[in-house]
C-alpha cells in the first residue's frame, strides 16, 4: 500500500513537470476563459454512446439520438452538448475489433461533426461503466491504458475546430483517493496536450465530482484547462422514485422543493424502515431552498475566482418520474439562476430519458417540456 502511495505520487508530480514546459499560462488561462463562454447553455446527450453496455449498434445509435434531435437541441438554445462515452467500445472500435462495434468510433465521428454543423460546441466526456473505473482506480495499468487512450482519442478530433471542440477526462471518476486520481488526470491532461495542443480540456475532482471534490483540487500548471463540477443536492429531491443509490429513493414521490415541514410527517410515514425515515427527515431538518443552493454554488465560484480558471457545471437536474413539475422547475431555476450569478457556465442532465428537457413519446419522438425550457431561461427559436 505504502508503495502504491509513493507510485502514484511520482506520477503525479512527473504528470505535473511534463505539464509545467508551456510557455505561456496567462496566456493559456485567457483562451480557457474565453472558450468557456461557448459552454454557457448545455444539454446532457445521455445514453447515446455511453450507458448503454451491451448495445451500441448502429440500429441502436443512428435511432436514439437523431439529427432532428440535435437542431431541436439548437433550436431551443443550447450552444454545446456533452456527449459521453463509453470506452470499451471506443477502444475496441480504434483497435479495428470485428462486431457490431467495429465503426462505433466513425458513427461518433458522424455525431461530434453534426453537433459542430449545427453552430453547437461539443464537450467529448469520456464516461465509464463501474468496471472501467474500477481498474482504473486500483490498477497502475488500467490508468495506463486510460492515459493512452485519451492519447489517441485526442489526436483523432485534433484537426476539428479547437474553438469548439472540449476534451472532458472522465466523468465521476469515483476514485476516493484524491492524489491518485490527481496524478492519474495530470498524466491525461499532458498525453492530451501532447496530441491535441490546442484544445481545451475539462478536468474535475475525484469521487462523484461534486463540489467538494471540485474545491479539494489544486489546479493544474496547463493553463487551458476549464474546471467542471456536477449539482444534484439535495438527491432527496432530485433522485426520487429513483431504482438506483439509495435504496429509499424508490419509496420517495411527490417530495416537495423548497421543503415544508407541514409535509414532513406524511411523506415519512411512507418510508418503510427507521433508517430512511432518519435519512428523509434531514431533507426538511436542512431547510432546503434557492438560498441555500446559492450559498453552496458561491462555493464553487469563490474557488474559481481564487484560483482565477474558468469553471463550469455540466451536470444538473431532477429526475422527472414521480416529482411535481412545478417543484422540479422551480429547483432547476433556482440552480441554474445561482449558477449564472457566479458565471458559471452549465449543461443540464438531460436532453430526452428520465432527467429530460424532452420526452419520448409512443412513437420514440422527442416531445420538448416548455415548462423545463423556461425553467432553464431559454427560449426556442
Amino acid at each position: 500500500m505504502r508503495f502504491a502511495r509513493v507510485l502514484a505520487a511520482f506520477l503525479f508530480v512527473s504528470a505535473l513537470l511534463v505539464q509545467a514546459q508551456t510557455p505561456d499560462r496567462a496566456a493559456e488561462v485567457k483562451i480557457a476563459f474565453a472558450r468557456a463562454q461557448h459552454l454557457r447553455h448545455g444539454i446532457n446527450a445521455s445514453i447515446w454512446f455511453a450507458q448503454h453496455a451491451g448495445d451500441y449498434s448502429a440500429d441502436y445509435t443512428d435511432h436514439e439520438t437523431t439529427p432532428d434531435d440535435i437542431a431541436t437541441m439548437a433550436r431551443l438554445g443550447f450552444d454545446n452538448v456533452r456527449l459521453s462515452i463509453d470506452p470499451v467500445p471506443l477502444e475496441e472500435s480504434m483497435d479495428g475489433e470485428s462486431g457490431s462495434d467495429h465503426d462505433f468510433l466513425a458513427r461518433l465521428d458522424k455525431a461530434v461533426d453534426t453537433i459542430l454543423a449545427d453552430g453547437m460546441a461539443v464537450q467529448i466526456d469520456i464516461h465509464p461503466e463501474e468496471s472501467y473505473k474500477q481498474a482504473v482506480r486500483t490498477s497502475d495499468l488500467g490508468a495506463a491504458r486510460f492515459v493512452m487512450l485519451w492519447r489517441r482519442l485526442a489526436a483523432h478530433y485534433a484537426d476539428r475546430d479547437p474553438e469548439r471542440v472540449f476534451f472532458e477526462v472522465m466523468n465521476e471518476p469515483e476514485v476516493q483517493d484524491g492524489y491518485r486520481w490527481a496524478g492519474i488526470e495530470a498524466r491525461a491532461i499532458a498525453a492530451i496536450r501532447e496530441a491535441a495542443p490546442k484544445n481545451t480540456i475539462i478536468a474535475a475532482g475525484a469521487n462523484w465530482s461534486d463540489i467538494v471534490d471540485l474545491v479539494a483540487l489544486q489546479p493544474f500548471l496547463d493553463g487551458n484547462v476549464i474546471y467542471n463540477f456536477h449539482f444534484y443536492d439535495p438527491h432527496e429531491f432530485t433522485h426520487q422514485g429513483a431504482t438506483w443509490g439509495m435504496p429509499y429513493w424508490v419509496y420517495e414521490h411527490q417530495i416537495p422543493y423548497p421543503a415544508t415541514e407541514a409535509t414532513m410527517a406524511e411523506k415519512l410515514d411512507e418510508m418503510p424502515d427507521p433508517v430512511s425515515r432518519f435519512y428523509l427527515e434531514n431533507y426538511w431538518l436542512d431547510h432546503w431552498d434557492a438560498h441555500r443552493i446559492r450559498l453552496l454554488i458561491d462555493e464553487a465560484g469563490d474557488w474559481g475566482r481564487a484560483h482565477n480558471v474558468p469553471v463550469i457545471c455540466n451536470e444538473f437536474g431532477v429526475y422527472r418520474k414521480v416529482v411535481d413539475p412545478a417543484d422540479r422547475a422551480a429547483w432547476l431555476r433556482d440552480v441554474r439562476t445561482a449558477l449564472e450569478a457566479n458565471n458559471i457556465g452549465w449543461a443540464m442532465w438531460d436532453y430526452n430519458h428520465g432527467f429530460g428537457v424532452a420526452v419520448k413519446d409512443a412513437n420514440g419522438k422527442s416531445v420538448v417540456d416548455p415548462q423545463t425550457v423556461e425553467a432553464l431561461g431559454l427560449k426556442e427559436k
